[in-house]
């Protein structure tokens, strides 16, 4: 793959089923089921303070990246949170993923975010590499 081949976009409801695939290979503590999905994509797709973008190679969508920006108070302002980020397990090493995050955080500075923090454990050094620094330990009590 060339950077030529990739396009970043925002996701469309017709790239449910292909956004759906790649949310079942996320999905770790939960399994997606494919009622709520639906019921969550246009949404999601509405609402001004949601970013989810599509990695299209080839006119299939390798990835995605779903974010929000919200107010805090601690922060002076608004910060930036990325809830899902997902490179088809086939196609990663390849750029996809950068160029989510890229244009995550070009979307969060037009809307003045102070930074953009997610929760993972994963690729650590791809996080780093970026700029990214471990800032803090995630609780969760899974309430379903």
């Amino acid at each position: 793959m060339t950077s030529d081949d990739l396009h970043i976009r925002r996701a469309e409801e017709a790239d449910a089923d292909e956004l759906f695939a790649l949310a079942r290979e996320f999905g770790l503590t939960f399994r997606p089921e494919r009622k709520a999905f639906d019921a969550a994509l246009p949404q999601l797709l509405r609402d001004d303070d949601v970013m989810l973008i599509a990695a299209v190679v080839g006119g299939r969508v390798q990835g995605y990246l779903l974010g929000f920006v919200h107010l805090t108070l601690f922060a002076n302002g608004p910060i930036a949170w990325v809830e899902e980020a997902m490179v088809q397990s086939g196609s990663r090493r390849q750029g996809i993923g950068r160029a989510l995050l890229v244009e995550f955080e070009t979307w969060a500075r037009s809307r003045e975010a102070g930074y953009v923090a997610m929760a993972t454990r994963r690729a650590p050094e791809f996080y780093h590499a970026l700029g990214y620094e471990a800032s803090a330990t995630m609780f969760r009590k899974v309430l379903r």
